[in-house]
């Protein structure tokens, strides 16, 4: 029975109703009569009202296991006698997970399937199709709170995940390795694609059983799906095969993640995709003024500015709560500081902010028990512990809410150089907690920094050195790909006087370009790579005993190399000191 002759039934049903109502209040006086025939049709309309098949039901929400739910048509196919026995449902699309739909009279069975008619009207018209068709939902897929439409009991770990200990923030609870499973205790929202967010989970520490946060994005809904390595563009028959000749300690480029990530757009903030960029330390940015003339009488359109190289630049309430060391050693008050960088953005440059993560001897002091401890030396905070991941990112994100920076810069996201002495020994207690090998920590750090830094409205760029290209996993931790798929620029170091070889610096071109036909070649691997931004050689060469005057013709030289290697997200000329007068020598380099 369809639901228009329901509806019949039921109209006609309470017709009668109202008509045995009179005959019976016949038998009252005036007074007593009206109340009961009043009451009798009420509880008829009640009735009517109440059955499953009115015409008015409440509002309900597209649920289920996956981010959409299936719209069906039912009907008999033509081939086929009619009758219930005859019934086929036909799914004709889908609705976005938390879709809220209307339920309209009438359902049907199939197979042992309830489906339940449903609408989406938007401007007068049902969305999910033209009005003359009848549309159904399975009744399982529909929910009658938005609280309850997600309906996952279970989700496994495709990409390792940092377990948070809140809803929102950087706070670390935990860690879930590749493959693992994790209940699920509540979520706490969908995007525009029905996709969680966060999923609420309990994981287990030992014996002790915890509830924290994981971003869905690295979830899958099977253990073989969480267990499979992408390979659908070939890139992990590729990374395989990269190897050094002898054990490096740093961990295997294969057991690194791959799964390609597209960079975001931050709204209100758009990308530098070819930064043109002029590096200042701490005391510079304090006194822009000098620099701010190159940048006027330049193309330069994005600068560097140092928030932590050893020494804090700003006296920031997360270092006091989390550093007090690196507070009181700061270089100037947060007010201070402000007043230079207002400067440089008034002149309409892009921001980046960097931070020198793992090698702060200061920090070390005040946390001896996060750093590496070798030979009695407890001086570089290992990357493998979460308090130092937190003490970090939380700079950044203060840095981004004071100062309005464009992108946070992280350098130093590496072990110590004297990684693999240090391994090889036996002897270096590296505080690795979840058993993650040098590679794994440093992506890891990534991707929880990139998610965090997002968060807060920043773009995301690391440093590396140019050896992370060179077709291995470093004894540091450092690989290109595995680090290019996750941040929005990576900027390399191929100084050089560092680079190929002796005397290598007195042909810039040939050196850069060298070095840059490799990472391009690493690049190439990935779907969604980072920009490729460079720092370059801006100082005279070798560092230690200069040779070569490094002027403008140098400079431009690298530039070039960059460019017809195909690396195209613009130079970065390093100069610790900011040397003017060579920054003045450079101005030309800085213009298109």
């Amino acid at each position: 029975m369809d639901s228009e002759k329901i509806i019949k039934t039921i109209t006609e049903y309470s017709e009668k109703c109202i008509r045995a109502a009179r005959e019976i209040t016949d038998r009252f006086d005036h007074t007593d009569r009206i109340f009961l025939l009043f009451t009798l049709v009420f509880m008829s309309a009640f009735i009517a009202a109440s059955s499953p098949f009115s015409a008015r039901h409440p509002e309900t929400f597209a649920a289920g296991t996956s981010n959409e739910a299936g719209i069906y048509i039912v009907g008999v196919p033509a081939s086929e006698e009619q009758g219930e026995a005859g019934l086929k449902a036909v799914q004709t699309g889908s609705v976005v997970r938390g879709t809220p739909v209307n339920r309209l009279p009438g359902y049907t069975e199939v197979d042992g399937v309830k489906y339940l008619r449903v609408e989406n009207k938007k401007d007068g018209q049902n969305v999910l199709g033209p009005e003359l068709i009848r549309y159904y939902m399975r009744e399982d897929q529909l929910a009658a709170s938005a609280d309850d439409v997600v309906r996952e009991s279970e989700v496994y770990v495709r990409t390792p995940a940092t377990i948070y200990a809140e809803e929102s923030g950087p706070a670390i609870a935990s860690f879930a390795p590749k493959g693992s499973c994790l209940k699920v205790a509540g979520y706490d929202r969908l995007d525009r694609n029905g996709m969680v967010n966060k999923y609420k989970v309990e994981y287990a520490e030992g014996d002790v059983i915890s509830e924290g946060y994981v971003y869905g994005k690295y979830m899958t809904d099977t253990q073989e799906k969480a267990d499979a390595v992408y390979n659908d563009n070939g890139i992990y028959d590729k990374v395989k095969k990269d190897k050094y000749s002898m054990n490096l300690y740093g961990g295997k480029a294969k057991n690194l993640d791959y799964y390609p990530y597209e960079k975001p757009v931050i709204e209100g903030n758009e990308f530098c995709s070819n930064a043109r960029t002029m590096y200042l330390n701490c005391a510079a940015a304090v006194n822009p003024d000098p620099y701010i003339k190159i940048i006027n009488d330049t193309d330069c359109n994005a600068v560097v500015v140092d928030i932590k190289d050893g020494v804090l630049a700003y006296k920031s309430e997360v270092a006091k709560e989390l550093s007090p060391r690196s507070y009181k050693t700061a270089y100037v008050s947060a007010e201070e500081y402000a007043g230079g960088i207002n400067k440089l953005r008034e002149t309409g440059v892009y921001l980046i902010g960097r931070i020198v993560v793992f090698n702060d001897p200061i920090y070390a002091k005040d946390h001896p028990k996060d750093c590496i401890k070798y030979g009695g030396s407890t001086y570089w905070p290992s990357a493998y512990s979460r308090n130092v991941w937190e003490y970090n990112v939380r700079l950044a994100q203060e840095a981004v809410a004071l100062y309005g920076f464009n992108e946070i810069q992280f350098d130093y996201v590496r072990f110590p150089e004297d990684s693999y002495s240090m391994s090889k020994s036996g002897s270096a207690n590296f505080r690795n907690k979840y058993d993650e090998e040098k590679g794994q920590a440093v992506q890891n750090f990534c991707f929880y920094a990139a998610d965090q830094i997002h968060e807060a409205g920043a773009y995301f760029s690391v440093d590396v050195f140019g050896e992370s290209a060179y077709g291995y996993m470093t004894a540091y931790g450092q690989y290109w790909p595995g680090i290019s798929n996750i941040v929005d620029a990576i900027s390399a170091m191929p100084y050089t006087d560092h680079t190929g070889g002796e005397g290598a610096w007195r042909d810039p071109y040939k050196t850069v370009r060298s070095w840059a036909k490799r990472a391009k070649k690493g690049q190439d691997y990935l779907e969604h790579p980072a920009a490729a931004r460079t720092w370059i050689t801006g100082y005279d060469t070798p560092y230690w005993a200069p040779e070569v005057n490094y002027g403008k013709k140098e400079l431009r030289a690298q530039v070039r190399a960059l460019e017809d290697a195909g690396l195209t997200g613009g130079f970065i000329p390093w100069n610790s000191q900011n040397n003017l007068a060579k920054y003045k020598q450079y101005k030309k380099v800085w213009n298109e």
